[in-house]
């Protein structure tokens, strides 16, 4: 590739970092005055829209056979619905950059699941190592609430920080399902995958939070807009775009930046403050998912 075009190609990798990392920050912004559910139910239409109005004006159709829209909804469980409400969730509870860094753990979760489906990924000793490290990086930054006093009395500062990973459980698990959907245009089951989110939450939401109760701030609404069009509906563009030019491996790089970038966020714009053993965690969970994540050496 070329230098000029290999730049533009870098600063766009940059830039989608920059949209996943804010995320965390939009949500625990979001949060704060609307409920988990609606906010991620609202989150999904506004995506699944705009994704939408993309691939019409590229020409393209959604699938029209059922299989493909039961995949979509099992794909919108593991990938959108499920995950984006626990990640809400957890962020009335902790903070964004705690949220960060514990989702960072997805390749680990990804190797994991693979090892028990019989898939067994190469390079055992590296991703064993990688392994260790994301699961010690993860008791670093969970170990300060989960081991308090307090967290005994207030069973979510435990729960809270369960919850990512089990949404993060949920990404590496849709990260495997979804490679059946290699024949396809990758915008098509991510526009897909959003609308059955929709169609999963809005109905929980009109009758969970009856969302004409409660009084959304100014704040709380422009977050949830910056979410859904900024950091999923324009964040896929940029990921579908990068993979075709970077390839696999070098759009993979934005785990590595969103992770400091997403902490540098809630640290900058929400005066969060991570305690030491949190920011070593974060360390430790960058060299895991390092090792589990880049390419083998190869042979001469």
């Amino acid at each position: 590739m070329e230098k000029p075009r290999l730049a533009v190609e870098l600063a766009l990798l940059l830039l989608l970092s920059t949209l996943w990392g804010a995320s965390y920050s939009f949500i625990k912004i979001g949060v704060e005055t609307i409920p988990p559910l609606s906010f991620i139910a609202a989150r999904t239409a506004l995506a699944g829209a705009v994704l939408y109005a993309v691939l019409r004006g590229r020409g393209l159709r959604l699938p029209a056979d059922r299989a493909t829209w039961r995949a979509f909804l099992l794909q919108a469980c593991l990938n959108s619905a499920v995950p984006f409400t626990l990640i809400a969730w957890a962020e009335t509870r902790l903070g964004a950059g705690l949220a960060v860094i514990l989702n960072a753990t997805t390749p680990i979760f990804a190797f994991l699941m693979a090892a028990a489906t019989g898939r067994h990924p190469s390079g055992g000793a590296r991703r064993g190592v990688g392994v260790a490290c994301g699961l010690i990086g993860t008791g670093l930054v969970v170990g300060t609430q989960a081991l308090s006093a307090d967290a005994f009395a207030t069973p979510s500062a435990v729960l809270a920080p369960l919850a990512i990973l089990l949404a993060t459980a949920c990404y590496a698990g849709a990260a495997l399902f979804g490679a059946r959907f290699a024949g396809l245009d990758p915008m098509l089951p991510a526009c897909g995958s959003l609308l059955c989110g929709t169609v999963l939450l809005a109905p929980l939401a009109l009758v969970v939070d009856r969302p004409w109760t409660f009084t959304p701030s100014p704040a709380s609404l422009a977050a949830l807009v910056a979410l859904a069009l900024a950091s999923t509906a324009a964040a896929f563009v940029l990921y579908f775009r990068l993979l075709r030019t970077l390839g696999p491996v070098g759009a993979t790089a934005q785990a590595y930046l969103r992770v400091p970038i997403g902490v540098g966020i809630s640290v900058a714009f929400l005066g969060e403050a991570l305690a030491p053993t949190a920011w070593l965690g974060l360390v430790v969970v960058a060299i895991g998912v390092a090792a589990m994540t880049l390419p083998a050496p190869t042979g001469r």
